[in-house]
């Protein structure tokens, strides 16, 4: 139920957030809020690596094509190994505890509240959800999401 909260919240932020800056561009919603209660999201599988369980829930654009927000949902002890990403995303940790290794360099923990700025490009890296429970996360980019394996 905890988790729920957590979510319905970082909902609201992000769709608040959105809202204001309505204001400051020229977005297709305009002036009007757009509420997305934590019943209405709709998960559906992401699994760009052959690692199963994984899920987006798309709150604005298509991660596929272009820019977009989303709710991603990793399972509890999911991994995926060194990889990159084409475009820089910002995270906010919603639940769980989100683990990212930096090639070559010690693994970071985040939990709850926690942000990251992670590059795209060359910046190679490992991603996992520690195994005590699942990990939801909100991510925001400028460009669609992939994901390439390291050789």
């Amino acid at each position: 139920m905890k988790t729920k909260a957590g979510l319905g919240v970082a909902v609201w932020f992000v769709l608040a957030s959105c809202a204001k800056d309505a204001n400051k561009t020229e977005e297709p919603w305009g002036n009007t809020p757009i509420p997305k209660p934590t019943a209405d999201l709709q998960w559906v599988d992401l699994d760009p690596t052959g690692a199963p369980g994984a899920k987006i829930a798309t709150l604005w654009g298509d991660p596929t094509k272009g820019g977009f927000g989303a709710f991603f949902k990793l399972p509890a002890g999911f991994a995926v190994p060194l990889h990159t990403h084409t475009n820089a995303m910002k995270v906010v940790i919603v639940s769980g505890t989100y683990l990212q290794a930096p090639d070559g360099k010690p693994e970071f923990r985040l939990g709850p509240s926690s942000y990251l700025m992670q590059p795209g490009d060359n910046y190679r890296h490992t991603t996992s959800c520690d195994k005590a429970s699942e990990c939801v996360f909100f991510v925001e980019s400028n460009g669609a999401f992939d994901l390439h394996l390291v050789k």
